[in-house]
């Protein structure tokens, strides 16, 4: 079994953090690819279990002795996974959970395990896995063979992709065995339409270079013919490097400089070096932006790891260090960013799902869950800050150093604080990355921009209802004078809370304004926007909303929220009960290329209905689904409540389409899609029914 990246050299001291740096200046070596301009993830896919048909055998990575079942003095893990997506688990010796559920986990030899986390990735904007493979010529080779195959299938299915990533520890033969390895095996596996290509070639990344520890012992030489074999072979390649490669020192070996420099992709490992903000801060000012320095200078393409943090350690401060070290490298201009990892429970640095509270892990074995620190952190969470990162590299949202996306989907801020701060905010379009999530961030110093003729609109969901009284609008302090005419709206029954009017910003307030409201419930807030005396745009720096002091109210009642569905079909875990499960993350997939299909639910009664509200998740692409409602008493005679028509999921509109009609009665509600410019699928996460327009 190889050593694990937790052993590793520990970094040397640190020095004491640096103030915050501007924006890094760097160029691009290469344009955007697979690996270049994307988000990718380390996936290890190395959990197998007894009885999964792995050729390994028994418990492996789960369990010190993988003859014996996983148990508090049994294990290698330090955190416990969120199974509830798991079609398959299998029973452990730990515990039962704390709310009694038997301890189980899951095998990543299942195919319905790796569809699940590609499924993930595509649902949270992931783009690209690098799949872990240790020395194929041990005991392991072929279950990694195997999965291999299974990761294929996985991204083919998903339109993710996945590269080799070779680690090299312990590997005795590497040098030769490697050429074998990619000639015999790996290299068929590149003809996928999966397989990442980066600058028209295939990627391949070899992790453990020039690491100063009895496990790398490769010479300079073996590890610059291995690099120089696989450019021979039309690949381009990643290194995985000691965090001080290009200083030599502490854990790199001497003497390794040139192999470092004739790698494509320079990916330098950063776990375990730090555990707070101020280490972060501290290896972006010493160590990660001369690299990016001394990787320009070459053209040399740059792939700084991203971390969430060590969860048994108490690093994660519920998404803050992860946010900064995204926005560090992003900000240093890094040209592809490596999380990791994606499925590392062993060291407690995964951003898989994983368990919430003290109820979902063993009891009394005193495993961290995300809400470790105080805070309630649903289990995707750190997915959905990979979903927010990635848009950040990609210019599709601002560079902020504040985390755009709550640690708990729906959970109120203080009472009497501001109820928009942090909330998910879009808008009916963007001008380049002047994006609506900059007026929720916390900062005037940022700004949304809209583009396009007037009018334009501005929303966010505070994710419950309050008696919102009090609106702060604010510009950038020190913008010149202008007015801006705006009326107020609640989002989901569109009526008018304040009239249009003409709201003056001027430098000598603070370029601040005051809206006053009715103190009526709402839960989203909607600004139109119909003219600006200093600027063709509609534009707002922050939106503060208040209800001072008054709690959470009744909102207006989504008839559809928890009842029973039924579809015409669906592909792998994607099933009709995601539209109404109130989690915009997941979602209803139709059969592929079998149009019309369509999706329903029962509202329980006939009712009056008469606006429905669709989504897809808020990370996907543009979109333009064909698609009719039709709604009926009895479930057998159907009636048109909205004609077939196409239908534009859009993200900067929060991938979020609304459909007035009626009003009419009708138990059943069913949406039929014909059509999808993006998928040969209808697709949905959210079906809203509510009582009238």
């Amino acid at each position: 079994m190889p050593l694990t990246r937790r052993t590793l050299l520990s970094a040397a001291a640190l020095s004491p953090a640096a103030a915050l740096l501007p924006a890094g200046t760097a160029e691009a070596a290469s344009p955007p690819g697979d690996v270049v301009g994307k988000i990718s993830v380390g996936y290890q896919g190395w959990f197998a279990c007894p009885g999964d048909g792995a050729a390994i055998g028994g418990w492996w990575h789960w369990s010190r002795d993988r003859f014996q079942p996983p148990s508090p003095s049994n294990t290698t893990i330090v955190s416990w996974p969120d199974t509830r997506d798991y079609t398959h688990v299998y029973p452990t010796a730990y515990p039962n959970l704390g709310d009694g559920r038997p301890a189980a986990l899951f095998s990543s030899y299942d195919q319905q395990t790796v569809d699940t986390h590609f499924g993930w990735m595509r649902t949270y904007g992931i783009d690209t896995a690098a799949l872990q493979r240790f020395n194929p010529f041990g005991d392991e080779g072929p279950t990694r063979d195997a999965m291999a195959q299974k990761v294929r299938t996985a991204a083919e299915a998903t339109g993710r992709k996945f590269y080799i990533m070779y680690d090299i520890s312990g590997w005795t033969n590497m040098q030769s065995e490697i050429k074998t390895d990619w000639t015999t095996k790996l290299s068929a596996h590149t003809a996928s339409s999966a397989y990442a290509r980066q600058n028209g070639k295939p990627v391949v990344c070899v992790w453990g270079f020039g690491f100063n520890d009895d496990n790398h012992a490769f010479t300079p030489a073996a590890c610059l013919d291995v690099i120089n074999w696989l450019k021979a072979q039309g690949c381009y390649v990643i290194g995985g490097v000691p965090t001080y490669w290009r200083e030599g020192k502490n854990d790199s070996r001497a003497g390794y400089l040139d192999v470092y420099h004739a790698l494509n992709m320079i990916s330098p490992w950063m776990v375990g070096r730090t555990g707070d903000l101020d280490g972060l801060d501290w290896f972006y000012t010493n160590v990660n932006t001369p690299d990016q320095a001394d990787c320009n200078a070459r053209g040399i393409d740059y792939q700084p790891c991203v971390l969430p943090g060590d969860l048994s350690a108490g690093h994660r401060r519920h998404g803050d260090f992860y946010w900064r070290s995204l926005y560090n490298m992003i900000r240093l201009g890094a040209q592809g960013l490596y999380v990791s990892m994606f499925d590392e429970f062993n060291e407690g640095n995964q951003i898989a799902k994983t368990a919430e509270t003290a109820a979902s892990v063993p009891a009394g074995t005193g495993i961290r869950a995300l809400d470790e620190d105080g805070t309630p952190c649903s289990a995707d969470y750190y997915l959905r800050l990979t979903t927010d990162g990635g848009r950040m590299l990609k210019g599709q949202i601002a560079l902020t150093a504040v985390r755009p996306t709550l640690p708990l989907i729906g959970s109120p801020p203080p009472t009497g604080g501001d109820l928009a701060a942090g909330r998910a905010a879009t808008a009916s379009s963007t001008n380049g990355p002047y994006a609506a999530a900059n007026a929720v961030d916390g900062s005037t110093a940022t700004y949304w921009e809209s583009s396009g003729p007037f009018p334009q609109t501005l929303q966010v969901d505070l994710g419950a209802a309050y008696a919102v009284n009090r609106l702060v609008l604010r510009l950038p302090a020190g913008w010149e004078r202008r007015t801006q005419t705006i009326s107020v709206q609640d989002g989901t029954t569109l009526t008018t809370l304040a009239g249009a009017a003409g709201l003056v910003f001027d430098p000598g307030a603070g370029d601040a304004v005051t809206v006053t409201l009715p103190g009526t419930a709402v839960r989203v807030l909607r600004l139109s926007f119909t003219g600006n005396t200093g600027w063709p745009a509609a534009q707002l720096a922050q939106i503060q909303a208040y209800a001072d002091g008054a709690p959470p109210v009744s909102p207006v009642t989504d008839l559809a929220r928890g009842k029973s569905t039924s579809t015409s079909g669906y592909v792998q875990s994607y099933a009709s009960g995601s539209v109404v499960d109130g989690d915009p993350s997941s979602y209803w997939e139709s059969a592929n290329n079998a149009f019309p299909q369509w999706v329903q639910v029962d509202l329980g009664a006939a009712t009056t209905v008469g606006r429905f509200v669709l989504r897809i998740p808020p990370s996907w692409g543009a979109r333009t689904q064909t698609l009719a409602i039709t709604g009926s008493t009895d479930g057998s005679t159907f009636t048109t409540l909205a004609a077939a028509a196409g239908r534009t999921f859009d993200p900067a509109g929060g991938n979020t389409v609304t459909v007035t009609a009626g009003p009419a009665q009708a138990r059943y509600v069913r949406v039929t899609v014909t059509g999808n410019t993006a998928w040969p699928a209808g697709q949905l996460s959210t079906l809203e029914v509510y009582p009238s327009a």
